[in-house]
């Protein structure tokens, strides 16, 4: 008989098991974005960074031909990083990019998730890629988007069928998070959430406000 235990599956994340990719989350790249609206883009863009900041996840920042095409990365994610460097590509393939491929194997996780734009291109490439040297690879869809629905759906198809797991930003928020008597990251992961994170940020604020309660 199968017994169970307390302790948590091998596929979830945690802040030290994994690497994350935020790419390509540029101006031009969001202007012609349509799968998602700006603002949703721009809020789970925030989550993803914030909680990886907050949990410290080796993060690893790049961007396409930023001088000359593409424009600089989006505020939502740079503020969170002013520090780090911004690795520039002219390979549309962040995977195929020397410099990544040395970062990701000095940082040596297993894990790779992924955020950014678009997802049928500067999402998928690298997915694929990575799926194929071995890597267990998530895609945070709703911080990915594409210049359709269709462009986007399809993007994400193609990964998850090759075996990547699709995540959403509060997802990997709560994931890293998933116990709240985990006091050091709490407050940091609740005022996230009631700043960005929808009905779920107002029902914390409501709780809090209206009878002192903790999430959890």
């Amino acid at each position: 008989m199968i017994q169970a235990t307390a302790t948590p599956g091998k596929t979830l994340l945690t802040p030290s098991n994994h690497t994350l990719l935020l790419i390509d989350q540029q101006s031009m790249m969001a202007l012609t974005t349509q799968s998602h609206s700006g603002i949703e883009l721009r809020t789970n863009a925030t989550i993803v960074a914030k909680a990886a900041k907050t949990f410290q996840v080796s993060t690893i920042l790049t961007t396409a031909a930023a001088e000359s095409f593409a424009g600089p990365m989006i505020d939502e994610t740079r503020s969170v990083f002013p520090d780090d460097e911004v690795i520039d590509r002219t390979t549309m393939n962040a995977w195929e990019d020397e410099r990544i491929a040395e970062h990701v194997n000095k940082i040596g996780k297993d894990k790779i998730v992924l955020a950014g734009l678009w997802t049928s291109v500067c999402i998928s490439w690298p997915a694929l890629s990575a799926l194929d040297q071995g890597f267990e690879v998530y895609v945070i869809a709703d911080a990915c988007g594409d210049v359709t629905i269709e462009a986007h759906n399809r993007g994400m198809d193609r990964m998850v069928q090759r075996g990547a797991q699709p995540i959403t930003a509060l997802e990997y928020l709560l994931e890293l998070q998933r116990d709240w008597a985990r006091t050091e990251t709490y407050q940091s992961t609740t005022e996230v959430s009631m700043s960005h994170a929808g009905g779920f940020g107002i029902g914390i604020i409501y709780a809090e406000t209206m009878f002192g309660k903790r999430v959890g």
